[in-house]
Parts: structure tokens; sequence; C-alpha cells
């Protein structure tokens, strides 16, 4: 059994990868012997090694192949719609029933952690992949849906992470009301928007206590322009507490995260 008659190699290509996701997905990296993909693509060994150096590399071109690019196709489809409900739609279907192919970065992930080769491969499966969401994030950004002082990289990270955690949690092991998720979804969402000032509202100011404060450094971390370290290493407001619009965000952030509530806004 060699390359089969009347098939173009790029054809033979798409066969071996279609394989090599479904028999991944169900046998695990691991579990699978490069024979039984290249049987099951009707194909010799031979055939599928002058496509593919290695199973880490066919491994790799599954995925990115067959893959989950939820985000990805539905951003094709309606290239016109907002990011940020794109992000919403998304988000919704993550928790749900998935293709056994969408299970195949759940295979790749495990495998990483024992052969380098598939780590290496899966740094640049991810790397691609995070730049692409960062690219989107960008676009949202220009575009005033996303919050410009967001980092594009960070957000893309977020979202790898819940759309990987998503692989790992089946809906069949934890699952929640899809109204709940989706009003959790959108408020998330929500809060990515550029924050505006109501127009003539008086500005904020911010004040510390300093019975309560701890020194955890949080509140310079979040918003520097705010906040920073005194002499005794903890925290003071900078000048007189006044908030701009432009800051006004940062510093809600940062009371939201102050372990002892020392932070007030006023």
């Amino acid at each position: 059994m060699g390359r089969i008659a009347g098939v173009t190699a790029a054809e033979t290509r798409e066969r071996l990868l279609r394989a090599a996701a479904e028999v991944f997905a169900e046998r695990g990296y691991d579990g699978t012997r490069v024979a039984e993909i290249a049987a099951a693509a009707g194909v010799s060994n031979g055939a599928l090694y002058a496509h593919f150096g290695s199973k880490a590399e066919l491994l790799a071109a599954a995925l990115r192949a067959h893959g989950p690019r939820l985000l990805a196709s539905l951003f094709a489809a309606d290239p016109d719609r907002s990011i940020a409900d794109l992000l919403v739609v998304a988000g919704r279907r993550l928790s749900r029933r998935r293709d056994p192919c969408g299970y195949l970065i759940v295979e790749a992930l495990v495998a990483a952690r024992r052969d380098e080769e598939v780590a290496r491969a899966m740094r640049d499966y991810l790397g691609e992949r995070a730049d692409w969401l960062a690219g989107l994030v960008r676009v949202a950004q220009a575009g005033g849906e996303i919050d410009p002082r967001l980092s594009p990289d960070a957000l893309a990270h977020f979202c790898l992470l819940l759309a990987m955690g998503s692989a790992l949690i089946a809906p069949d092991l934890r699952s929640v009301a899809d109204e709940e998720w989706t009003a959790l979804l959108t408020r998330v969402v929500g809060g990515l928007a550029p924050y505006h000032h109501p127009e003539g509202r008086t500005p904020v100011k911010v004040r510390i206590d300093s019975e309560r404060c701890q020194g955890h450094g949080r509140c310079y971390d979040l918003a520097p322009a705010l906040f920073a370290e005194d002499d005794e290493g903890y925290g003071q407001v900078v000048g007189d507490g006044e908030v701009s619009q432009d800051e006004e965000r940062a510093a809600r952030l940062a009371a939201a995260n102050c372990p002892e509530r020392a932070i007030e806004i006023l």
C-alpha cells in the first residue's frame, strides 16, 4: 500500500491529517502508533513519512488543520460582527460538547509535558494562536471596542487559558446553566470596553486608610499614576488624590483588589 492512484499529494496529506486528528483524539499521543494513522488514512508508512518527519510533527500539523478554531471560524463567517460579540458567542460554545477532534488539544498538551519534541511544536502552535488573537484585540482596540490600555498579549493569553481549560473540563464532568454562563461572559467582555466618564460628573478622589493598609502593593502596581510606596513600604496617594477620567477605571480596579479594603473612592 503506497500512494493511492488518482490522489494528489495535497489530498494524501489531508487524509493523513484527518486520520491523525481522529486517532490521536481517540487513543492519545502515547497510545498511537504511526502505522495506525497510516492505515486509517489508507496509505503506507513510507507515504506518511514523505509528508511528516515524525509523530510529533504530525501531531502539530493535525492540530493546526483540525484543532479547535472556534473564534477564527466565527470571525470568517461574519467579519462585520463586533469583536466583543464574537468573544461572547465563542465563549458560550466553549462549555458545550464538541467534536472529538476538539479534544486533540488535550492530547497535545499532555504529550508536551513528557516529550520535548512535542513541547517545541506546541510552543510554536500556541505562539501562532496567541499572535492571531492579539492581532484581533488590536483591531478591536482601534475600533473603540476594547480599552486600548489593556495588553493585547495578556488578553490573548487569557483567551487561550479559557479555551484550553474548557477542553480539559468536558460538559460531562462539570457544567453550568447556559444562561448563567452567558451572563458571566457578557459581564467579563463588557469590562473590556473603554471607560467613558459620564459627562458633567465631578471627578472622584481616592484615599488610603493608613490603619488598614498592610503594604501589599497592589494599588501602585495596578494604578501607578495614583498610588506609590512610602518609605516604610506602605501605599500612599500621589498628589491630592484627584482621579482623572482616564485613571478612574484603574482607581476602581486598585480598590477592588486591595485585600484590606484600605482604598476609598470618594
